[in-house]
């Protein structure tokens, strides 16, 4: 399986942090950053995201309608496995529970918050740091072979705003 990590682009303040929305620029970095990677998926032979899971709050939920016109072949929904406050292990509980039910397509494409990106990314590699913290924005993608701590291969991960790919 392949599994995209997707940090939302930059927002602005708000009354709480959960109705928080993307600024100009930051949805600017996400449609960029949409063309950008669907270019490195053709480069790496990767297919295009079949699914999209976000968390709920506003600025990931704008992300994902952002990500959903570049990969209209792909099906959005939202997790709670990706809000604020989520650990590795909760969102390894939602995918387990996507595979079982056969809704796993060969690219899944995740859209969630610091920590919870950078976490997982340290998570399934297996190795702390070897992709630098996500910026609003950023993602990394990996090839897995099962979910869990250590099952990935780093593919490529980007960051705005040149989207420049680095293995």
């Amino acid at each position: 399986m392949i599994l995209t990590i997707w940090r939302h682009g930059e927002a602005g303040s708000a009354v709480t942090d959960r109705v928080r929305e993307l600024t100009d620029h930051g949805r600017s970095d996400v449609d960029r950053g949409c063309r950008r990677f669907a270019n490195y998926c053709e480069d790496y032979k990767l297919p295009l995201p079949g699914r999209l899971l976000y968390s709920e709050w506003v600025r990931t939920e704008q992300t994902c309608n952002i990500i959903e016109t570049h990969f209209t072949q792909a099906i959005a929904q939202s997790s709670r496995a990706l809000i604020p406050g989520c650990r590795p292990n909760e969102v390894d509980t939602a995918l387990e529970s996507l595979r079982a039910g056969g809704e796993i397509p060969g690219h899944l494409l995740l859209v969630s918050h610091q920590p919870l990106v950078s976490s997982l990314i340290d998570y399934y590699l297996g190795e702390y740091g070897l992709v630098a913290p996500l910026l609003p924005g950023g993602l990394a993608t990996l090839e897995m072979d099962a979910v869990g701590p250590g099952c990935a291969s780093l593919c490529f991960s980007v960051q705005p705003p040149h989207f420049e790919t680095s293995q």
